[in-house]
């Protein structure tokens, strides 16, 4: 027996071309017992036999559905409090000051470098003249000598 008509309509079954008229024909087919059907079509028995076994949903089903997804555990409300709902803010402003201060730390020691740096480079210049202990006897001499410096009281002048 030639069965290419079968054929055709489970290729376009499988397309999804079919129309229900045409997949009842299918299934009508496949109800054979297994000896009629031919060894090449067997494989796809099951799957038609399971379009019979057709499972309805029930007039219960949607009390059904919402019985099972109804919350049955309470939930209590929590008061959250200002200090917990600005601990994320403190914590970041924190993160945030102790970076600054990394930073500021870091730059100043590199400037701390640059100045010994440019100390030692002074040192390098300098060429002493021979006339600097005593211009700095001078110029303690006349500052002690001024009238604006401090002058203990309680001596007799």
């Amino acid at each position: 027996m030639d069965y290419k008509y079968i054929e055709q309509l489970l290729d376009r079954y499988f397309e999804a071309e079919t129309t229900l008229k045409e997949e009842q024909i299918l299934k009508a087919f496949f109800e054979q017992s297994e000896e009629e059907l031919p060894e090449s079509l067997r494989q796809y028995r099951p799957l038609f036999a399971a379009m019979e076994q057709d499972e309805t949903l029930g007039d219960d089903f949607d009390a059904r559905l919402l019985e099972m997804t109804e919350e049955k555990v309470q939930v209590k409300a929590r008061i959250i409090s200002l200090s917990d709902r600005m601990r994320p803010l403190m914590r970041a402003a924190a993160v945030v000051a102790i970076l600054l201060t990394l930073s500021t730390a870091l730059n100043q020691s590199f400037k701390e470098e640059k100045v010994w740096a440019d100390q030692s480079d002074y040192a390098l210049r300098y060429e002493p003249t021979g006339d600097e202990p005593a211009m700095a006897y001078d110029q303690v001499s006349d500052s002690l000598k001024s009238d604006s410096l401090f002058k203990p009281t309680g001596y007799l002048e």
